[in-house]
């Protein structure tokens, strides 16, 4: 694991000059924690640390953030543009493995017009070193926008996140997204229909009401409406471990 150094945070003199907020995006997941934290250590500086929450959440997640804002001794600043049961009505139509319009307009937006707002800025965003073809966003003004991927300044893999989550002692939940994303596998949805039926039930009633499914037909053997989904599960047909979720999961949750 690289040590970082005062070196790996120089920028141009003239954006450091200017800059007086440090925005950091902060989603909960293990990488967004990770750097979050390691950054207080080796660059210590006021933060303001971000998050776009859907407000669907699992409340692990929610405990997660409560627990991060105590270590960072920090509020964790929460953008939300609109309800997800009100972006579902807008568009009419639930999002899907090809419409993820649930990720751009209730997390990417939001957090983009926070830094515009707060020109001239550095945001810190936690792409790590070995995920090489993952770009960052473009803001298209960059003269006052600067992104950083203190990881990648620092080489870190996904060994050294969770290296050094285990050393601080901090255990991040296996499900930061929301409950009901379409990116999740199987035992995901299982998982939800037997530990959080009120919430499966809800993501049912969206099937309903837009008349089509979070789950992609013809995916998989199983059925891909959510009340189909649970009769197989209440009859006792339980998916295995190793289904995975879809390629392309969703990134900017689970950072």
């Amino acid at each position: 694991m690289k040590t970082p150094t005062a070196t790996d945070a120089a920028m141009p003199g003239s954006l450091e000059r200017m800059v007086s907020r440090h925005i950091v995006a902060l989603s909960g997941g293990k990488d967004s924690t990770a750097m979050a934290l390691r950054l207080g250590e080796v660059e210590p500086r006021r933060y303001e640390y971000v998050c776009t929450p859907t407000g669907i959440e699992l409340p692990e997640m929610t405990d997660h953030w409560k627990r991060l804002e105590d270590i960072l001794q920090s509020p964790i600043i929460k953008l939300t543009s609109m309800s997800f049961g009100d972006l579902i009505e807008a568009n009419r139509m639930l999002p899907n493995f090809r419409a993820r319009f649930c990720t751009h307009i209730l997390k990417i937006v939001p957090f983009e017009k926070y830094l515009i707002e707060a020109l001239p800025v550095i945001a810190y965003v936690g792409l790590r070193a070995d995920e090489p073809d993952r770009e960052g966003a473009s803001y298209g003004i960059e003269l006052f926008i600067k992104t950083r991927h203190p990881m990648r300044e620092w080489g870190w893999t996904i060994k050294d996140v969770l290296a050094y989550l285990k050393r601080r002692g901090v255990h991040v939940p296996t499900r930061t997204d929301c409950d009901r994303c379409p990116l999740q596998s199987l035992p995901e949805w299982y998982r939800l229909w037997k530990d959080y039926p009120e919430r499966y039930e809800s993501a049912c009633k969206d099937e309903d009401n837009l008349g089509h499914t979070y789950r992609s037909p013809g995916r998989d053997t199983w059925p891909a409406g959510l009340r189909e989904l649970a009769n197989r599960f209440a009859a006792g047909n339980v998916p295995l471990a190793r289904e995975k979720r879809s390629a392309g999961g969703c990134r900017v949750c689970s950072m």
